[in-house]
């Protein structure tokens, strides 16, 4: 609550960012969310129905140009989904964002919400249902995130109190630290594809998808990679983004980044 300061008067709360209103309030977040997750449930279904060769992880060797597949062969098929705003939504720790606009983020803020805010989170729209379905197919539900193993209990518990468990660490659920590649997530990935057919992923960053996405690539190359052959064809077919406009490797770039001299505007009317 807000201070009660001389007078009586109570200072108005701050705006909240404009990502933090739509990616946690808004019905358009959460409709796209659910489509999403249904998107997913009925691919799933269709390679449970008809196994595939391989995998959709990349192969150690492949380039985003020239991807390469782990291949399947008799594997057990799996699912693997990153946490943070693709199952879990940090909803306790975005109300104290919302609350300090402007403010740079903090590893050590990060660290102690991993450590205390796991009732303070809700599951993304249709992710519930959606692995619960997975998992009645017989496909095994992966976790494969940045948070560290050294919280690798209250992760677990977070995930489990929102429903969208079992997550066991080292089984099906993979931590940054569980290996020495830190934030990178190939490693584990590789690691989760030598035992498992993985015939879906999702997350809300590129990187949840492929490291090579990091690899020092402009915005709008990034942006290039997932709108031209051949992984255009990924996209919904094997790799599937939920909506984060709150933060994250997509919130880069500036004008000339994003804006081709060709498709820009410049209004020529007056001013009123």
């Amino acid at each position: 609550m807000a201070p009660i300061e001389h007078g009586g008067w109570i200072p108005p709360a701050p705006a909240i960012p404009t990502g933090i209103q739509y990616l946690y309030g808004s019905g358009e977040a959460a409709a796209a969310s659910q489509q999403t997750w249904r998107s997913i449930v009925s691919y799933v279904a269709r390679q449970v129905a008809t196994p595939p060769q391989d995998s959709v992880v990349l192969a150690p060797d492949a380039t985003l140009a020239a991807p390469k597949w782990v291949p399947c062969g008799s594997k057990p098929k799996a699912v693997v989904f990153d946490v943070d705003e693709t199952v879990l939504l940090n909803t306790g720790f975005e109300y104290d964002e919302a609350l300090h606009p402007g403010r740079s983020y903090d590893e050590k803020r990060w660290q102690a919400w991993e450590r205390s805010g796991g009732t303070r989170v809700l599951p993304t729209p249709g992710s519930v249902r959606a692995l619960g379905v997975i998992r009645q197919m017989g496909v095994t539900v992966m976790f494969n995130t940045n948070r560290s193993s050294a919280n690798a209990d209250t992760t677990r518990a977070a995930i489990e109190g929102a429903g969208l468990g079992p997550a066991v660490h080292g089984e099906t659920l993979y931590l940054s630290g569980d290996d020495a590649m830190g934030s990178k997530k190939d490693g584990r990935r590789a690691t989760i594809a030598a035992n498992y057919c993985v015939v879906a992923m999702g997350g809300d960053q590129l990187g949840d998808f492929s490291d090579l996405f990091n690899a020092g690539l402009t915005p709008a190359a990034r942006r290039a990679a997932v709108l031209t052959e051949p992984l255009i064809t990924v996209f919904g077919a094997g790799w599937f983004t939920l909506p984060n406009p709150a933060y994250g490797t997509a919130l880069k770039g500036g004008v000339d980044d994003i804006f081709a001299p060709a498709q820009r505007w410049n209004s020529t009317e007056p001013t009123p």
